[in-house]
């Protein structure tokens, strides 16, 4: 996979993901009352699921940067 289809992956399918993700978190809060009586709780969770996703790719990301990098400057 070349770098402009993972670009076009990313441009459409991030907002597509975004979109089911909110519908469940819209289902979860219409269906289930503990979301309802517990908000802090509930947004706290919903608030660090996209953030572990985001960090963990952040980290990967810079870790294959920095070896890549490593890599030629030894050369």
């Amino acid at each position: 996979m070349d770098k402009d289809t993972k670009f076009a992956l990313l441009v459409i399918g991030l907002p597509l993901v975004g979109l089911v993700y909110c519908g469940l978190i819209i289902a979860f809060l219409m269906n289930n009352s503990f979301g309802r009586q517990h908000p802090l709780f509930t947004g706290f969770i919903v608030m660090f699921v996209p953030f572990v996703i985001a960090a963990t790719t952040w980290i990967k990301a810079s870790a294959k940067a920095y070896k890549e990098h490593e890599l030629n400057k030894s050369r």
